[in-house]
């Protein structure tokens, strides 16, 4: 989680001072070399004049004898110069073929196909975000803007983060003055990719969806679309693929498949294809790495992650998410270790920590399991299987491939004896959440007192974007290491006190968490209330982390808080899921 913090979403502010520079391709080497444009048609041609010249040269010098050069005669023909290569139209490459003087070499001209950046919109969204701190109200609405492109089936892909929240969100076409209202089909916040579609025709009339091309290799050329920040035309930069392997994503704060590549991305670059030389998209464009250690480092969420966010739409009409096994494991690198645990010198694999106990493998396998193969795929002692040649990448690649409800064997060494296990894969939830999904928070309130659910929502809010240091450790503990022991578990806190004569000496309380209530534990937010509800009991006593407790008079705290709700203008004393 180091280097997660560093990077950055490129969702681009509305309210910037575009320029209206338009920007061209550059080489990989230099950002601002502008003499490697795009040409208006669809293939750009190298010119290879210079290089037939050379042949005819050679050619000539090869063929002279030494001492004075031979005299043309004056009734032969003056030799004609060579024509210059044709032009290509159209989406394959051209040749452009040049005869030497002598001997007849052919010189072929190179052709880079130029990728469909009129597939390629720009996508406005107005963002309404909860207020996680007042969770009976909204903050102030803003705009943004960042990029987007064009698939099959009238259907444009985008970033979750570009439209997260969204009240209305808008697309406008390459070279176009109008915006259409789009309607958000799914969002993958995991992945960090959203589907979108147009229901007006006239949005659909010229444009052709991009075609996606397979996983590039390292050093392959990429060329990322959008319309980042400083200007409002599109732009073109271009890179090689520096590194291939398992990336945090930053919004859904999951480690999925990424592409790392030295091409610039900035704010409003987010949801922008990335083209390979073939003029086929590898990838879109979602976040950078921002260090005072590094320059252009920019991340692309690759095809296969794309494409098993799409299939899983159109398989269950909706986005399920990337399945994960529920667990924590520890490699097996050490000799001692692999001894003790009684496997031989031929097997390799890791060992289990600890299971998910809301997980399906949890009723299969055991700690101290040690996981040889998934899907006949053997594991490292290191946690790695083969990727490509050359290359190696962790095993939780292999289950991100699989779909929710898929099954999968897994092979694991118990007390030296192996076993094989059929398993049925989901996602699982945590103790404190990454995101809501787009929710709004829960909250409670009872005699001044707020109680909501903690998640890393919650905690961005309440301490900012560095909440990882200026949260409370316990609750940092939580977050990074406690896990549900029953499904419908929640992390439930005082967020804070409204004062009231009625709570006088608990003003001090501030996001602490709630064990129990009158003696009985507190498994989520929704049992809270019910219990402070219904109770008849004469006190109304919380039992609090850190060994404190809250007592209120049960006629007098319900009688308050009509009061409070009035002075502060709150609409319910609870939030419309836990009504009953």
């Amino acid at each position: 989680m180091g280097d997660s913090k560093h990077k950055k979403r490129g969702r681009k502010p509305k309210t910037l001072d575009p320029t209206t520079t338009t920007t061209t391709t550059a080489p990989a080497t230099d950002g601002d070399d502008d003499e490697e444009a795009f040409t208006v048609a669809n293939v750009e041609i190298t010119n290879a004049s210079s290089t037939a010249a050379a042949v005819n040269n050679n050619h000539d010098d090869a063929g002279r004898r030494r001492g004075r050069p031979k005299k043309r005669s004056k009734h032969s023909p003056e030799k004609p110069e060579k024509p210059p290569p044709p032009l290509i139209n159209g989406g394959g490459v051209g040749v452009g073929v040049g005869v030497g003087g002598g001997g007849g070499e052919i010189v072929e001209s190179v052709a880079r196909v130029v990728p469909a950046m009129d597939a390629v919109v720009k996508v406005f969204c107005v963002h309404t975000e909860p207020n996680f701190s007042l969770p009976w109200q909204r903050k102030r609405q803003y705009s943004s803007s960042s990029s987007g492109f064009v698939i099959g089936g009238r259907r444009v892909l985008t970033n979750a983060h570009s439209v997260e929240h969204y009240t209305q969100v808008k697309l406008k076409k390459r070279g176009s003055d109008t915006k259409y209202l789009a309607t958000v089909l799914a969002i993958g916040t995991e992945c960090d990719i959203a589907l979108l579609t147009v229901s007006d025709d006239e949005f659909w009339e010229g444009v052709s969806p991009v075609d996606f091309g397979e996983l590039p290799a390292l050093q392959d050329a990429v060329t990322v679309v959008g319309y980042p920040i400083g200007g409002d035309t599109i732009s073109v930069t271009s890179g090689v693929v520096s590194r291939i392997e398992i990336l945090s994503y930053v919004h859904g704060s999951t480690e999925l498949l990424g592409l790392q590549i030295d091409a610039a991305i900035n704010s409003g670059n987010s949801g922008g294809p990335a083209f390979n030389d073939k003029g086929e998209c590898v990838g879109i464009a979602f976040q950078s790495l921002k260090h005072d250690d590094a320059e252009n480092i920019g991340y692309v969420i690759p095809t296969p992650v794309i494409k098993h966010f799409i299939r899983d739409y159109e398989k269950s009409g909706a986005y399920t998410g990337f399945p994960l096994l529920g667990i924590e494991w520890q490699k097996m690198e050490n000799p001692d270790l692999r001894t003790a645990m009684g496997m031989k010198t031929d097997q390799k694999g890791v060992r289990i920590r600890r299971i998910d106990p809301t997980a399906p493998e949890s009723k299969v396998l055991k700690p101290s399991d040690i996981i040889l193969s998934f899907d006949g795929v053997d594991i490292a002692n290191d946690g790695t299987v083969p990727f490509r040649h050359g290359e190696r990448i962790g095993f939780s690649y292999l289950i991100s491939q699989k779909y929710t409800g898929d099954s999968a064997a897994i092979k694991v060494l118990r007390n030296s004896e192996t076993l094989n296990f059929d398993i049925k894969l989901s996602t699982h939830r945590r103790l404190i959440p990454p995101h809501v999904k787009g929710k709004p928070p829960s909250y409670y309130i009872i005699a001044g007192f707020v109680f909501t659910t903690v998640s890393v929502p919650y905690l961005r809010s309440e301490y900012g974007k560095e909440y990882e240091y200026e949260a409370p450790v316990k609750l940092l503990d939580k977050l990074l290491h406690s896990m549900p022991q029953s499904p419908d578990e929640q992390l439930v806190v005082v967020s804070q006190v409204l004062v009231a004569d009625i709570n006088i000496g608990y003003e001090d309380i501030v996001n602490t968490q709630v064990l129990a209530f009158n003696g009985k534990p507190v498994k989520n937010l929704k049992s809270l209330a019910n219990m402070v509800e219904n109770c008849n009991d004469e006190f109304l006593k919380f039992d609090l982390e850190y060994d404190q407790i809250v007592v209120l008079r049960t006629k007098t705290a319900k009688e308050a808080t009509v009061d409070i709700l009035t002075t502060h203008c709150i609409p319910s004393a609870m939030s419309e899921d836990l009504k009953p």
